[in-house]
């Protein structure tokens, strides 16, 4: 069976995908504590409690590892650059200097962000390859990585897919009251993620630096994914403004 790291393994995408992927690999998690993890949810993956921002972290950590997907980091769009500068740069510059001496690993699978580019205005379809930008440090930092990642592919040999993920909405979860068409434009179910992370997982590179918009089927999409049916046969079938409109229907007063 195939060896698989994930990192941030403990959060929300991280159990999810988990539970998704621990037929296929043998799993490695890695996150800075288990402390809250479902006690069912993956009993034959080894599972290691540490900081990553540490080269001491990671020496022997990628040993027969064949496939990392990387979801570790501070996760809040509006944090300052105080609190994204060691878990969103120093982690995946020691990912990638690590990643090189892993003499099994065939790719990297790691999370970029729709705040890579959201800083453009509401209302407009972006492109992959649209001009990047950022609307804070965190989207700055995303966009650090995906350079590191490209560096490494093109100059070290390092197969490396960044996913510019937007708005995660796990399978039973609610929409906020608060939520616009912009923020339902931004979203990606967690059964849509799957798929898309199979996609990223399997597919054959023509290049081995790859960046692709992380977004459902959605009646207006925030980030551009026609083109991913084709390029690595990534088929969304969820739909955000019709799961909206489903909610709100269910929880109108009847009269």
């Amino acid at each position: 069976m195939k060896k698989m790291l994930i990192t941030g393994a403990a959060g929300a995408i991280g159990q999810a995908i988990t539970k998704h992927l621990e037929g296929d690999y043998h799993l490695t998690l890695v996150d800075r504590n288990f402390d809250d993890y479902p006690e069912n949810l993956a009993l034959d993956a080894v599972k290691i409690a540490i900081d990553l921002d540490n080269s001491e972290a990671w020496e022997g950590l990628l040993e027969d590892i064949e496939y990392i997907v990387h979801l570790a980091g501070n996760p809040d769009a509006f944090a300052k650059f105080e609190e994204v500068w060691q878990p969103n740069f120093i982690i995946p510059k020691l990912l990638f200097e690590y990643a090189e001496q892993a003499s099994k690993l065939k790719r990297i699978v790691f999370a970029s962000s729709v705040h890579a580019v959201d800083g453009y205005p509401e209302g407009k379809e972006i492109q992959v390859n649209d001009p990047t930008r950022p609307d804070g440090y965190y989207g700055i930092s995303k966009l650090y990585m995906e350079s590191v990642a490209n560096y490494y592919a093109y100059q070290k040999g390092i197969e490396a897919i960044g996913i510019r993920i937007g708005n995660y909405s796990t399978t039973g979860s609610k929409f906020s009251k608060e939520i616009n068409l912009h923020g339902l434009a931004e979203i990606i179910t967690e059964n849509d993620f799957n798929h898309l992370l199979d996609c990223c997982l399997n597919t054959e590179l023509s290049e081995p630096f790859l960046i692709v918009n992380g977004i459902s089927n959605n009646s207006f999409n925030r980030l551009e994914i026609e083109s991913l049916k084709t390029l690595i046969g990534y088929e969304p079938k969820d739909n955000a403004f019709d799961m909206a409109e489903v909610e709100i229907q269910k929880n109108e007063p009847t009269v």
